[in-house]
Parts: structure tokens; sequence; C-alpha cells
């Protein structure tokens, strides 16, 4: 016994490092995706900012060539201008230097006057010999300087540190998820956190064989969410977060793993009445089931009377609980769950079609005769709803039948406490208590349902709510109501 107790301990301790070694391998190879990534990123930010400063080169190029356009453009008018006014002067000038040879006193005082009044109006005398523009450049002023010394300034932006999960603070309740964290150090840059969950069977370290995906929540603000509206149909959740700057996320905090403990079944089509089409949590009536089938069903009911459910294997905790009997008949149009209660506190929900003629929800003892049905024998109880003709509402057990006043639910929450001896019926919307039996418990018991003309559908996987908790305590503290079907 110490020998294999040591072997054991070993075979667990191996299988943890082969865990961890594939851990590590997965580490590493993360290490370079995530490294050729903030290169790549590094590549992009730095392009962006030659992108800026390129478009800023090409912006300030271009404004010092229109001005130098601009300049250029006024000195050549002035140029053109005085060349013009040049050239004029040149001929008057010729035309002075040819009357100075005139002999005739009358021709050269004509001569004069005409220069003269040609000299008093030469363009020459109005030109402004000083530049328009001077070749001094008025936008040759950037000064780069500062933005040097910030860019040798520039530095990776800090890593978030990784959030630290408060288990105490967490709450597992409803089939919702509540989980706090804080951050080791005030960190004012952090943008928003990022939650991951995943669903597994395993109460130790994370592993990366055998487990579903992560499951993402992103742009989480505040350092508290909740998960809502989840099916517990695992034994455990995983939780991680990390935290995130407007630049790069940091590490992820230590997972976290809570256990999602809930009753989860599914209805047994081995052991149905063959007017019922079953299909893991659905039964729908089907009227023809019985005829067209009933050849082929027959011979099937004889191979495999004992054999167990094509979705349970030999092994399976479950497998132990099923009825190994054939299925129901006559008017017990009956399937059972496929797990039993056997202790503690359990609960289901039970949707039925709104057209369904007749239904009962409850439970039962293992093996029910054939004909049984629901809430007609000391071993099952139930509340039945019957639309037919007039609708009436009545809880049943041991044949006998209490009518219910109340109107009917859209969904019916049925709650088995099996230590404590109780089962009750809630609305599961407003969680208004329906009815409550009280019995003591001596055998397992099976969630039962009896379908005629309509489908049901069961939901599973869920935890008893607070509200039926306070409303349990409350009944209980008040010594509660005995039912008159009481066993």
């Amino acid at each position: 016994e110490t020998l294999q107790r040591i072997v054991s301990t070993l075979v667990s301790k191996n299988d943890e490092i082969h865990n961890f070694i594939d851990m590590l391998n997965h580490t590493i190879s993360n290490v370079q995706v995530n490294s050729s990534n903030a290169i790549s990123e590094l590549d992009e930010e730095f392009d962006g900012l030659y992108s800026v400063l390129h478009e800023m080169k090409g912006s300030m190029a271009n404004t010092i060539q229109q001005e130098e356009a601009r300049k250029i453009q006024a000195l050549q008018d002035q140029l053109s201008q005085c060349s013009r006014a040049l050239e004029s002067s040149e001929e008057l000038l010729e035309l002075a230097v040819q009357s100075l040879d005139i002999k005739n006193p009358v021709e050269l005082l004509e001569a004069a006057r005409q220069i003269k009044d040609s000299v008093t109006v030469a363009s020459a005398f109005r030109l402004s010999l000083k530049p328009k523009v001077s070749d001094s450049m008025t936008h040759m002023m950037v000064d780069f300087a500062l933005e040097k010394r910030m860019l040798q300034a520039v530095k990776f932006l800090p890593v978030p540190k990784a959030p630290e999960i408060d288990v105490a603070a967490c709450l597992v309740a409803d089939n919702c998820i509540t989980i706090s964290w804080r951050m080791p150090e005030e960190d004012s840059r952090i943008d928003h956190f990022v939650l991951e969950y995943r669903k597994t069977n395993f109460d130790g370290l994370p592993r990366l064989k055998g487990e579903q995906r992560w499951e993402l929540v992103d742009y989480i603000k505040a350092t508290q969410y909740t998960l809502s509206g989840l099916k517990f149909d695992t034994k455990y959740m995983n939780l991680r977060v990390q935290a995130c700057n407007k630049a790069v996320a940091g590490e992820y905090s230590d997972t976290v793993t809570l256990e999602t403990k809930a009753f989860l079944f599914s209805l047994d089509s081995t052991s149905s009445h063959l007017n019922l089409k079953v299909e893991d949590t659905y039964v729908e009536w089907d009227p023809t089931g019985g005829k067209g089938q009933e050849k082929v069903k027959g011979k099937e009911n004889k191979n495999r009377s004992n054999a167990a459910s094509p979705k349970r294997s030999a092994n399976s905790p479950r497998a132990s609980v099923r009825s190994s009997r054939d299925r129901f008949a006559g008017e017990s149009y009956t399937v059972l769950g496929d797990t039993a209660v056997e202790s503690g506190q359990h609960y289901w929900e039970v949707r039925a079609q709104k057209d369904c003629k007749s239904y009962s929800v409850g439970v039962t003892y293992r093996n029910p005769g054939k004909f049984d049905q629901l809430g007609k024998t000391n071993s099952s109880w139930c509340i039945h709803i019957n639309n037919w003709l007039q609708t009436t509402f009545s809880a049943k057990h041991n044949n006998k039948a209490k009518t219910l006043d109340i109107p009917v639910p859209d969904r019916i929450g049925v709650y088995c406490d099996f230590d404590g001896g109780q089962l009750s019926f809630y609305n599961a919307s407003s969680k208004a208590l329906l009815h409550t039996f009280r019995a003591k418990f001596t055998q397992p018991l099976l969630p039962g349902f009896m379908i005629w003309c309509g489908g049901l559908t069961v939901s599973t996987g869920l935890q008893v709510p607070s509200a039926v908790k306070t409303l349990q305590k409350s009944e209980n503290g008040l010594g509660g109501s005995t039912s008159s079907l009481n066993n």
C-alpha cells in the first residue's frame, strides 16, 4: 500500500512536470512571437514618425519655394522695368549727342526742346532704385533643438504590472461569477483591463492540453467584473486579468481557479416512453413513436435492456444511477434524468411549450413501475399542469392531488434538499414559491418529467438561486408549512 501511494504520487508529479514542460515550451514560443510583434509595432511607430517628419519637411520646403518664386518674380519684374527704362534713356542720350552737331541755331533750339520734354517724362527718373524684396528668406528659422532633445529622451512606455486577483472578494452565485482585482502599485497610465476565462474540470494549475480556449472580455474600466448567465457544466472556471495602457498590455495575473458547483444532468433517452423524442435536455411528444418505430425499438429493447446509454460510458459515474428497465409504457409518458440526487441541495428549471396540453415536473425514486405516473405513487412527487379544455394546476404525491390556486408560470424552478427532506417548486422568473413537499427521502432521487402533446426544455448546470436560499431560510425559520401530501 505504501509503495502504491508512492507510485501514485510519482505519477501525479510526473504529470505536473509534463504539464509544466508544455507550458514552458508554449511560453518560449510566445516570447518569440511577442518579440517579433513588438519589433513590428516599433517599426510602425517609427515609420509613422518618419512619415510625419517627411510630410512636415515637404510642407516647409514648399513654403520656402513659394517665397523664393514670389521674390524672384518681384525682382524680375523690377529688372524688366529697369531694362526698358535704360533702353529708353540710351536712345534719348544718343539723340542728344546727335543734336550737338546741329549748326543751325533754330534747329538746335527745337531739338533741345524735344530732348528736354523727353527727359522730363523719361521712365528712368520714375524708377525706384531699391530692390522690392531682400534676398533673406523669412522662413529660415526652423529650430528642432527642443524636438531633438525630446526624441533623445523617448523611452519605452512602461509595461503595466500584473494585477492581483482578490480571491476573497470573488463571488460565485446565481450562475454568475464576480471577480475583483487590484494593482500592486498605483499606475495612472492604466487605460483598461482585459479579463479571460475558461471552463475546466481540473482544480490545479492551468493546463495546455485538453483545455477549452480562453474567452475574452475587453475594455473593462473598473477593477471588478461580473460574468452572468453562465451554465456551470464543468467543475471549475479559470480566470486571469491583465492591465493595458494606451500602447501595451502587461503580464496576466496569476490564474485563479474558482469552483462552479451545480447540478448537471441530461434526459435519459434509454428509459423514456416510445412516444417521446428525447435529445439531451429537450423532450417532445411524438404520437407516431409507438407505432412507426415499435418493431425496431422492440428489437433494440431486447438487445439493450441492460445496456448503458450511448451518451455515457460504462465507467461514467452517471451510468450507475440509470434505470436498467425497459421504457415506460401505456399512458406513462415519462422520461427521467440520468443523474441521481443522493445528497445536498440542487436546482433545475423547466420551460414548457405554450401549446403543451399536459405535463408534470418532479422527482422519483430510481425504479418506478413501467406504467407508473409521476405523483401517483408514494415514491414520486410532482406538480402537474393540465391545459386540456381548461387549465388546472396541482401538486401530486401518492395518488393525492392538491389544487394550486395560482397562475402557471412560464418557467418552473425545482429545488431539492435531499438531506433536509424538502422538495420545492418556484416561479423561476419571480422566485415565488409554488408548493413545498416535505418527506424523509430514503433512496436516491431522479428528476422526472411527463409530457403529452407538446415539449419541455430542461435547464441544468444551475446553482441554487440566492433568492431561493433566502426563502428557504425564511420558511425554515418560521417552521415551514407542511404539505398535506407529505410522505
